[in-house]
């Protein structure tokens, strides 16, 4: 333990830099952590759907009538994000959705925050749902 506590004192740079290293790594991970407590795959997306859940398509109207999943409702990000309240009538479990996941994600934590607890992100989005040979319906 003295050899430890002498190489710390002699090597006062290396010794900060491993420290702020493993604080970088640990700070990263409690992050990634959190934000995917709200993510969900495909296969539980669905089940959460099967039971009752509600989809909310956030993409422009226009990428959602090129095709989304049924029964989903279009509330784009820009509009959900200014007006949460448009969720309101939803009940139960409400899985948001875009184009990877990206986006959704984001709409997800910001309502999470401001304590919406049953709101979930599609993890891989519409790409992911396609990968997995999912259906999709067109709105034109």
């Amino acid at each position: 333990m003295q050899d430890l506590v002498e190489f710390a004192n002699n090597n006062v740079l290396l010794t900060t830099g491993l420290m702020a290293s493993a604080l970088a790594v640990i700070f990263y991970e409690l992050k990634v952590k959190a934000r995917d407590v709200a993510s969900l795959g495909i296969p539980m997306a669905v089940r959460m759907m099967n039971d009752g859940g509600n989809i909310v398509d956030v993409r422009p109207a226009d990428r959602y009538l090129d095709g989304h999943i049924v029964d989903a409702r279009n509330i784009p990000s820009e509009e959900l994000l200014k007006d949460p309240d448009r969720l309101a009538s939803q009940e139960g479990n409400v899985l948001l959705i875009c184009d990877t996941g990206s986006k959704s994600a984001e709409c997800a934590a910001h309502l999470r925050k401001q304590g919406n607890e049953n709101i979930f992100n599609v993890r891989g989005g519409l790409e992911e749902w396609r990968r997995e040979n999912l259906p999709l319906v067109s709105g034109r």
